[in-house]
């Protein structure tokens, strides 16, 4: 199982390949939580996402030779990865749900990817990208639930909480953007290390509350499909299969939200933090906004997981 030590690892890995961002604080914010807020903002990370991390922690250890690599995503990992190939000058094929977002698509298209569509829900993914790969020689590179990725993920936490002891401050609690739970479980193992009295949440859009209900029921239930794709960086059909056993350890919990409160978090962002966030980029935003859990007094953290929003959802969010 990976561990705290991978992290470490990772982060040595990733040493001058991704952006190091910054930790952010506003008085607006800490006003509304009516304590401390840090925020980590990866919508400022090249590829406008957390995943570079994990994707370029995953192709920075292909065996020697490696041609190439495949995955699936709606965008976030598929640009992710097809920037760590490009990096390294290996061929990337994505496969891309047809209705995602034309600016993923195109982001991920300027990497020099190769877009492979299929239809959201009426595909396995996996099997899908295990027979790419056999097809073309490539190596798979899945979106969260694998232990390379999971340990990428983590660095983001790990740089977050390591900035806010140099400012004089522990965080007591931290909500994080969740779907397949790569970026949790990581997160999850950084917190677990040095803050290990700090509770942890996953934050997940309504209809998509996959990882809350698990937790809850303490074993892996799928999602219905039902819900809407307006969070589309976090539809995962379940929890992963690595990463479930590792928020099932370390995470207190699960809050979920509705888009009103995600376009609340949105226009927040953009306000006040002069933030670009896509939905599933703002949820843990939106909980903390929303009273989803209890902020007054408290040092809380959070993190902004991406920023590659449609321009059409973006007005509409401003707008409403």
């Amino acid at each position: 199982m990976t561990d705290f030590s991978d992290v470490q690892a990772a982060a040595a890995r990733l040493q001058g390949r991704i952006r190091r961002t910054p930790m952010l604080r506003h008085r607006a914010l800490d006003e509304a939580a009516g304590g401390v807020v840090l925020v980590k903002p990866e919508p400022l990370q090249i590829t406008a996402s957390f995943k570079l991390r994990g994707a370029t922690n995953a192709a920075l250890q292909l065996p020697e030779g490696a041609r190439g690599v495949v995955t699936h995503s709606s965008g976030n990992h598929g640009q992710a990865t097809a920037a760590a190939a490009h990096a390294l000058g290996l061929r990337a094929l994505i496969a891309m749900p047809a209705d995602a977002a034309q600016v993923k698509v195109d982001a991920t298209r300027a990497w020099g990817a190769e877009i492979h569509r299929f239809d959201r829900h009426g595909t396995d993914r996996e099997a899908m990208v295990e027979e790419l790969a056999r097809t073309h020689g490539l190596h798979v590179i899945p979106p969260y639930d694998h232990p390379h990725v999971i340990a990428g993920q983590g660095t983001a936490m790990l740089e977050l909480i390591e900035d806010a002891r140099a400012a004089g401050l522990t965080p007591e609690q931290f909500a994080i953007c969740t779907g397949g739970g790569g970026l949790l479980a990581g997160s999850a193992l950084s917190i677990s290390a040095l803050c290990p009295e700090a509770r942890i949440f996953a934050v997940e859009p309504e209809g998509w509350d996959d990882t809350t209900r698990s937790l809850r029921a303490g074993q892996r239930l799928p999602n219905d499909l039902r819900g809407t794709n307006y969070c589309d960086a976090l539809l995962a059909k379940e929890p992963g299969v690595l990463t479930f056993p590792i928020n099932q350890r370390l995470v207190a919990g699960g809050l979920v939200v509705s888009e009103a409160e995600v376009r609340a978090a949105m226009r927040f962002a953009f306000t006040h933090l002069k933030l670009v966030v896509e939905p599933g980029g703002a949820v843990a935003l939106a909980a903390l906004l929303a009273g989803r859990m209890e902020t007054k007094g408290k040092v809380t953290a959070i993190i902004l997981s991406g920023g590659n929003v449609d321009p059409g959802v973006f007005t509409e969010a401003l707008a409403a």
